[in-house]
């Protein structure tokens, strides 16, 4: 599986443990640039300090939980492109359904390998429509 190994990633999680998890992930599948927050607002504030091609999102967190953040970034017109993949434990259909129905592109359940989030990252980004 060929993925950009250049796309910058942004993981936000409250627990360190999984933020940890999700970069050794993606730092084993080669990936230079990932940066972490803990909630919706650092997230925030992160994206709009700089530029990200995917967004990493858990979706219970204190201060601003995933679905609000999901909610302003696809209003924000600066932010409104960015890939999203919801990792969490929140596996019932109808809160599957609204992530998607908001903007999620994918979506994760806890616990997960590292098979499984570098194939929903490849289906992100297929050869030839990866950004920048």
């Amino acid at each position: 599986m060929q993925i950009n190994k250049n796309l910058k990633v942004l993981i936000v999680d409250d627990c360190q443990s999984m933020r940890s998890t999700v970069r050794a992930i993606l730092k084993d599948l080669g990936f230079l640039s990932i940066a972490e927050s803990s909630d919706g607002v650092q997230a925030l504030a992160k994206l709009k300090q700089d530029r990200y091609d995917l967004l990493i999102t858990d979706w219970n967190m204190p201060n601003l939980d995933g679905l609000s953040l999901i909610r302003i970034i696809k209003s924000d017109a600066a932010l409104k492109d960015i890939l999203i993949l919801m990792v969490t434990t929140e596996g019932e259909e109808d809160h599957v359904a609204d992530a998607i129905k908001i903007g999620v592109r994918d979506y994760i359940l806890k616990p997960f390998t590292s098979e499984l989030l570098e194939k929903k990252i490849a289906a992100l980004f297929p050869p030839g429509k990866e950004p920048g």
